[in-house]
């Protein structure tokens, strides 16, 4: 087993874990339960972490964090446009 699919299985569980809380705050509009401190961290360090993928040239990190960054970024917009 070539160590890249470890990456891909890691990425694909990772990203779809935060996929359903995403959709449900979309949705809703509903921010109230949380920090915009964390969110901005957050979004900070998955654009950090798909540069890193980038550098490396990592499909899994590439497209996994393309797809969470999209996902905290909106997120991190409603929550400062709705409070």
């Amino acid at each position: 087993m070539n160590g890249e699919w470890i990456g891909f299985a890691a990425a694909t569980l990772t990203t779809l874990s935060f996929v359903p809380q995403a959709i449900k705050t979309i949705r809703s509009k509903d921010t109230s339960g949380i920090s915009a401190g964390m969110y901005a961290m957050f979004t900070v360090g998955v654009a950090l972490w798909l540069g890193y993928g980038l550098y490396l040239d990592s499909w899994p990190m590439i497209i996994s964090n393309i797809i969470t960054f999209i996902l905290s970024a909106t997120i991190l917009g409603m929550k400062l446009r709705f409070g």
